[in-house]
């Protein structure tokens, strides 16, 4: 609700007062710095959602109060040091404009064909911002870092899940062949139904966010989930027959950034304090998620493949154009055409000469004809059949 070091805020204490007599919100823990976590009460988590669930807006799961039966002490509370972090985290977030209040969610579960649920720290939506959809993970090391690739690897399988109304042909295929759902629009999987398009390609980007820890350790952490998880943030070569394509396919990827909350804090989460895995050096957190070696380039560079493939097409194919023995000019496409075209042979005439020499030739040899004609001798006629009446012997006197 606020920004967790702004410790002179009435207006937010007064309001959770107020939320707290109507037994809304209680009081989590108090930190060692005096900060208090607040959250939700069970009357106050189902109010919440019948005022943000009908808008689009998912809330966490109810955060219930436990207490050790012997000693009365509150269990679980190392989760309020996390909650602080991820707290801290969207605070700094939206201090750079990156995300409305209404914007941030937590705990969002994501179920896998397992049953499993992968639940995020944090999901943010900042279409404003160039960023319409990311999860993040806030971890103080207190995890193993495999551990975290595990939770990449959960997060890829998950975008490649099928709502269960899927298309049958669709299900079949991708049942029978698991690959096959590389072939899938996302349009068509399951976290199109609960998230927007990302404006990029891939899956929901992905943010690990480190805090209390050393520089040494996220480095090593890194390093570990750029080797590991290679597979699934990792782009591919894209399938084509071209040669000399640099461009990677992202389409299959879940797109992964680091940075830590120290950074965050002191330098703004506009900042370049975002590092994207499998490249160098930091970014801010746009050109981070951004792909310019991906489908935009690969576009460009594929016409241009095509474009000169067709241009070598066109050279090989005009350096085999017959040429006529009589002029020495090409043929022209009709004429090459007429003289190899399948039966063009008993039409086409001399296949050795272009269009215009054979016509000529054609010319020629109907005047050498018509000369032959005038100047033959004229033929006698033929003698003119005899009397049928006339008899062969004289009558008698």
């Amino acid at each position: 609700m606020t920004r967790p070091d702004n410790q002179h805020d009435r207006l937010t204490r007064d309001n959770l007062l107020d939320l707290e007599d109507h037994h809304l919100v209680r009081i989590e823990s108090v930190q060692e710095d005096q900060r208090q976590v607040w959250v939700l009460t069970k009357r106050g988590h189902g109010e919440a959602k019948q005022l943000l669930e009908p808008k689009g807006i998912r809330v966490s799961v109810l955060r219930e109060e436990r207490s050790d039966p012997v000693t009365g002490e509150l269990l679980g509370t190392g989760y309020d040091d996390h909650a602080a972090a991820v707290t801290s985290t969207a605070a700094e977030l939206h201090r750079a404009g990156i995300g409305h209040r209404l914007g941030f969610q937590t705990e969002i579960g994501h179920r896998l064909g397992s049953s499993f649920v992968q639940r995020a720290d944090l999901v943010v939506r900042a279409p404003e911002a160039g960023v319409l959809v990311m999860l993040l993970e806030i971890d103080r090391r207190t995890e193993d870092a495999h551990d975290l690739v595990v939770k990449l690897r959960r997060y890829w399988e998950w975008g490649r899940l099928l709502p269960k109304d899927a298309d049958k042909q669709i299900a079949d295929r991708v049942r029978s062949r698991p690959d096959a759902i590389g072939h899938v629009d996302h349009e068509q999987r399951l976290w199109r139904r609960l998230y927007p398009p990302t404006g990029r390609e891939g899956l929901v980007p992905l943010a690990f966010v480190f805090a209390d820890t050393t520089e040494a350790k996220v480095d090593n952490t890194v390093a570990v989930l750029e080797e590991a998880g290679r597979r699934y943030w990792a782009p591919r070569r894209y399938e084509t027959y071209h040669r000399g394509i640099t461009a990677r396919d992202y389409g299959q990827a879940v797109p992964v950034v680091v940075t830590t909350l120290e950074q965050l804090t002191e330098h703004g989460a506009d900042a370049a304090v975002w590092r994207r895995l499998g490249r160098t050096g930091e970014q801010k957190l746009t050109a981070a998620l951004d792909n310019p070696d991906g489908d935009v380039l690969f576009r460009d560079q594929e016409a241009r493949a095509d474009a000169a493939e067709e241009q070598h097409r066109a050279a090989e194919r005009e350096a085999q154009h017959p040429v006529c023995k009589r002029c020495g000019a090409k043929f022209t496409d009709q004429r090459w055409e007429e003289t190899t075209a399948r039966g063009g042979a008993w039409t086409a005439g001399d296949a050795s000469l272009c269009g215009n020499c054979y016509a000529d030739f054609l010319a020629e040899r109907e005047a050498v004809a018509a000369r032959r004609q005038a100047a033959a001798p004229l033929e006698p006629e033929d003698d003119q059949e005899p009397d049928r009446g006339r008899s062969w012997f004289r009558r008698r006197p």
